[in-house]
């Protein structure tokens, strides 16, 4: 007969959790100790069962059920699917419990890794095969957690993960050999209070900025209203002159020889010319990425656009549907079938001047009002456009509203993107006071507490 393995002594597995002083990353307080971390948590692979088992409604047979989707910087909760109960098969290991760490172990590259904490269980709920659920041993979860919030965002667990055709998968054993500082359990928790301290400080300074980006919009709405009402220009009609009795409406059919769809041919992914289609027009002006080409004659000559012409997207989502952008001419194009150019008297309206319009808040109503429906996509016809009024001041006066709108319009930009480096940096201060913690410089370690060996020493004598 075999002869019995012999179980290890305490001296025996302290050594297999240690590491190695040369395998150690960097330097930590005397009183912590560097561990592997299979020696203080614990794993649980969640269960698998067939895709057809999926339901997307709660009964009395079934259970909720988490998948990778629900692992986010929060756990979500509103997008669950639910399984028979027979596919946990009463294995309370596979019930998410509170103060579990749920990481999502097979995801792409990029999201493979990411973590979600459990504050709380208000009714039962497993987890599948693509997570795992990481329990801590006597020592503080949510400590755990931000280390390996830590190790996500310094992209680690990317590189520790096998790769198959889509998906990167992170197994239990990699992740037992990973190293992990253990401070003394009491280190832990102040650790814990400091960085949520300092995290609320900086989330609210977020909510504050995201606050400011997310207000652009209405700034940018706000502005164009007082241009296309007279109020922008009210000092200068009174400069030059110029009674607010002057501006006068006329349809877009009245200031347009014509209104011409675009090119219904397929385009290809190259080509002599560029063909622009609805998703190259952005923010007023056009996007040259994501191009599509043709090398067809008759239509290049047909829909050739010259440098100002203005490109109205007549058929996209209901929200998207009229958005407008003006063609300077960086490259030949010319324009597909769900596109219309307006033809517009250059002696009677300026090019940004109408692009503008065509953008601003008054012009999206009317869209709203006479676009017609279809299963997902919305659309203008050419007689609908052709019948919106815009008010028109002179030429010299439109010239003066362009050149506030460009000149208000900057300097929104430019605080805008002041605004989101600011946001950026706030994720990157995140991520420092992580890294800061996990060395002890914090602020917060005590050199007369004991060393986390003794806690080691405790939790490897209950395993």
């Amino acid at each position: 007969m075999p002869k019995k393995k012999t179980a290890l002594t305490i001296e025996e597995r302290l050594q297999q959790a240690l590491v190695p002083a040369e395998e150690q990353p960097y330097e930590v307080p005397e009183n912590w100790v560097w561990v592997r971390l299979g020696a203080v948590c614990g794993f649980e692979r969640g269960i698998t069962f067939p895709s057809s088992a999926k339901q997307n409604e709660r009964d009395d047979e079934n259970i909720p059920c988490l998948r990778t989707a629900n692992v986010q910087d929060e756990l979500e909760l509103n997008d669950l699917i639910y399984v028979n109960k027979k596919y946990y098969k009463n294995n309370i290991d596979k019930l998410i419990r509170e103060n579990d760490i749920i990481m999502s172990t097979a995801n792409s590259r990029e999201l493979v890794g990411k973590t979600s904490f459990v504050y709380k269980v208000e009714y039962p709920m497993i987890f599948g095969g693509f997570v795992m659920a990481l329990r801590a041993n006597k020592l503080l979860s949510k400590f755990l957690f931000y280390y390996l919030r830590l190790e996500f965002l310094l992209g680690r667990f990317r590189g520790e993960s096998t790769q198959t055709t889509n998906i990167a998968n992170i197994s239990s054993s990699v992740l037992g050999e990973y190293t992990f500082p253990l401070p003394p359990l009491s280190e832990q928790q102040r650790i814990v209070e400091r960085i949520e301290e300092l995290f609320a400080k900086l989330d609210e300074a977020k909510e504050r900025l995201q606050e400011v980006v997310d207000s652009f919009a209405v700034r940018k709405a706000a502005i164009l209203h007082k241009a296309f009402t007279g109020e922008l220009t009210k000092q200068w009609r009174r400069e030059n002159g110029v009674s607010d009795a002057s501006w006068e409406e006329k349809t877009i059919g009245e200031i347009c020889s014509s209104l011409k769809y675009g090119t219904s041919k397929k385009s290809s992914d190259d080509g002599e010319v560029v063909v622009l289609r609805m998703g190259n027009l952005q923010n007023g002006e056009i996007d040259w990425s994501n191009l599509a080409y043709t090398s067809d004659e008759e239509d290049i000559k047909k829909y050739l656009l010259k440098s100002g012409d203005v490109l109205f997207n007549r058929t996209n989502s209901p929200e998207l549907v009229g958005k407008t952008s003006i063609y300077r001419g960086e490259m030949p194009a010319i324009y597909a079938g769900y596109l219309i150019k307006l033809d517009y008297e250059k002696n009677i309206v300026v090019g940004d001047y109408l692009n503008y319009y065509l953008n601003s808040s008054k012009a999206k109503e009317y869209y709203m009002q006479v676009k017609t429906d279809g299963v997902s996509q919305s659309n203008i016809n050419a007689k609908k456009i052709g019948e919106f009024e815009i008010p028109l001041p002179s030429l010299s006066e439109q010239h003066e509203i362009v050149r506030l709108i460009d000149d208000l319009l900057a300097r929104e930009r430019s605080a805008q993107q002041a605004t989101e480096q600011a946001l950026a940096s706030i994720d990157l201060m995140k991520k420092s006071i992580l890294a800061r913690a996990f060395r002890g410089e914090l602020g917060t370690n005590k050199a007369s507490e004991a060393s986390a060996l003794e806690l080691l020493k405790q939790v490897l004598a209950e395993c």
